[in-house]
Parts: structure tokens; C-alpha cells; sequence
């Protein structure tokens, strides 16, 4: 890259641990001297961290605007694979932890188009109950594709789309289509990781706002086949970029020290749903015909 856009290597700042004292404040506007800056991550990188998912196997989605999935894949480079991103998930006492990434563009975006662009809802909140009240999407799948698919499709040609209209449909049932697509392209991106390194899930960490929908995480639950947990502190960003500076400066000793502090909110145990996965195998249909849509 440097290369490419004839940036000098030299100009690039260092690469330093991700828990450890890399210097202090001094100088800036409203905040003391001498506070240590010790904890250094990416976004979701400190939310896998934050998790407490710090073992090999341990995996989290944020259900943001869009999500990221991110799974711990342990101490060594796991290569590329189709469709997720290899990334340092962190980097303590100079052994390094790698993750799988995989982003998908639009998940809460969806729900404020559905408020803001069709006015079918006045607030978000308002979502989980209008799709509650219907069984489910009527045979309606929704593709969020407004700015093409993330993993693990990465086609940016890709539009958004609605199949499977009649006249019966409500707004409740492309409420519920809107659900159903979190679901699915969360499934489809764990899926991508565990078939790429042969991990086995045991469980997902889920944060973000639209965690806060118990139904969907029990649909999340069915649709992935694993525990769903969500945790009683919500933000896990603030949370790992605070374990990791305190890991540093000895508030904390160890990983396993962190990882007591994490604490259960709800489970969604996994049930047999095979309407769930029926609803899934065309989900798959309609993400291939929304699929190269433009030039």
C-alpha cells in the first residue's frame, strides 16, 4: 500500500501492544498531565475484548448499523479466506491474537428506512412489536443491500430488494422481513468462519441496539444453532478499551481475571425450528437475485 500511494514506511506511526503504556497526556485542553495511556484497539476489536471473549473459538456480533461479527482464532495467522477479513484482534505481552471479521453493511440502517424512508414505524422501539404481531414474513424476504453486501457476499453490484409481495402483505410483514435479514446475515457470516477454520461455535456474544430485541436473539439462537448471550453491560467498545488499559497498569492481573467480570443479561437457548431453516434456504435465493443488479 505505502508503494501504491508512495507513502514513505518511515512516516507510519509504531506498532505497539495493545495493553501497554505507550505514553502520557500532557498538554491536551481539559484533561490532567500525566494520565497513562495504555490501552490502544480498534472498535471492535476492544468489543471483542470487551466480550470476554478472549479463547480460541469465542466469537461476538454487534448489532449496530450494520454488524460485526468477529471471532477469537487464536495465536496464529489463519491465512485468507472467501468472503471475511483476517485481523490482529489484539496484542498482550507480545503474543498476538488473531480474529475473523466479518462486516455486514446494514442491519439497524434497515430499521431506521423503515422509520425514516417508508414512515412505517415513528421510532425504532416500535419494531420488534410490529413484527411480533405477525407468525412470520408471509413468505417476504428482504435483502439490505443499499449500499451493496458486506460478508461474506462482497458484491458492491448488489441492491437492495423485497421479494415475495402479494397482496396480502402488511407492514408487519416486511417488518418482520426486515428481522428475519439480521438474522440470516448473521448466519451467513458464522458460517463462512466455522466452515473456514473448523471451529466449532459454542456460543455468540451479541451486543448493539438491536440486541436489545429478545425475539430476534431467540431467532438468532435457532437460525445459528448455539447460545445467544447478551450481557448487562451494553457497551463492550468502552468496556475492552478499558480492560485493556487497566490489564496494563495492574488494576487487573490476568485475562481470566477480566473474563469473571463479564455477567449474563438473557440466554437464548437454540430450539429445533425447521421453519427457520426453510426460511433461510430462501433467503438464500433472494441474496442471489439481488445480486450484480447494476454495472
Amino acid at each position: 500500500m505505502c508503494a501504491l500511494f508512495d507513502v514513505p514506511i518511515s512516516s507510519l506511526p509504531e506498532i505497539v501492544s495493545s495493553s501497554a503504556r505507550v505514553g502520557l497526556t500532557n498538554g491536551v485542553i481539559g484533561i490532567a498531565d500525566g494520565i497513562p495511556i495504555s490501552g490502544i484497539a480498534g472498535d471492535q476489536q476492544a468489543a471483542l475484548f470487551g466480550q470476554a471473549c478472549t479463547h480460541k473459538g469465542m466469537a461476538k456480533n454487534t448489532y449496530g448499523t450494520g454488524s460485526f461479527v468477529l471471532m477469537n482464532v487464536g495465536h496464529e495467522w489463519p491465512g485468507v479466506h472467501e468472503g471475511m477479513l483476517t485481523t490482529v484482534a489484539w496484542s498482550i505481552n507480545d503474543i498476538t491474537t488473531y480474529a475473523y471479521e466479518g462486516s455486514i453493511f446494514v442491519t439497524g440502517a434497515a430499521v431506521q428506512w423503515l422509520r425514516d424512508g417508508l414512515g412505517i414505524i415513528s421510532t425504532s422501539s416500535e419494531i420488534e412489536a410490529l413484527a411480533n404481531s405477525v407468525p412470520d414474513s408471509d413468505g417476504v424476504y428482504f435483502v439490505p443491500a443499499f449500499a451493496g453486501l458486506g460478508s461474506p457476499w462482497w458484491d458492491p453490484h448488489a441492491r437492495g430488494s423485497i421479494f415475495g409481495i402479494t397482496r396480502g402483505t402488511t407492514k408487519a410483514h416486511i417488518a418482520r422481513a426486515v428481522v428475519d435479514a439480521m438474522v440470516f446475515q448473521t448466519k451467513d457470516v458464522i458460517d463462512a468462519m466455522t466452515a473456514a477454520n473448523g471451529l466449532s461455535l459454542s456460543e455468540l456474544r451479541v451486543d448493539g441496539g438491536a440486541a436489545m430485541m429478545n425475539s430476534m436473539l431467540q431467532m438468532q439462537a435457532d437460525a445459528i444453532g448455539v447460545r445467544v448471550l447478551r450481557p448487562t453491560a451494553p457497551e463492550s467498545t468502552a468496556m475492552g478499551a478499558a480492560y485493556l488499559a487497566g490489564l496494563a497498569e495492574g488494576v487487573w492481573s490476568t485475562t481470566e481475571e477480566i473474563n469473571s467480570l463479564w455477567q449474563l443479561d438473557i440466554a437464548c437457548e437454540p430450539r429445533n425450528n425447521q421453519h427457520l431453516i426453510q426460511q433461510h434456504a430462501q433467503w438464500l435465493r433472494a441474496v442471489q437475485r439481488s445480486q450484480h443488479w447494476v454495472d
